[in-house]
């Protein structure tokens, strides 16, 4: 994986990117992809999700932070 510098932060983000906007009823996503997901973009050294509270109502966040 390859990692930049988040402007003068010192912080290293992945180049790539987990997409979480349809980890809730729009997307149709369940819990156990949600987890699955995750757990690939962890162990392919994934650091940065893009979530917001819109998605979903705040679903996706709350689906996200679950293990």
């Amino acid at each position: 994986m390859q990692y930049r510098a988040l402007g003068r932060t010192g912080v290293q983000v992945s180049t790539l990117v987990l997409g979480a906007m349809n980890f809730c009823d729009l997307g149709r996503t369940t819990q156990d992809e949600v987890s699955a997901m995750v757990y690939a973009a962890l162990d392919a050294g994934i650091n940065l999700v893009d979530t917001a509270d819109r998605y979903g109502e705040g679903e996706s966040e709350v689906m996200v932070a679950r293990p």
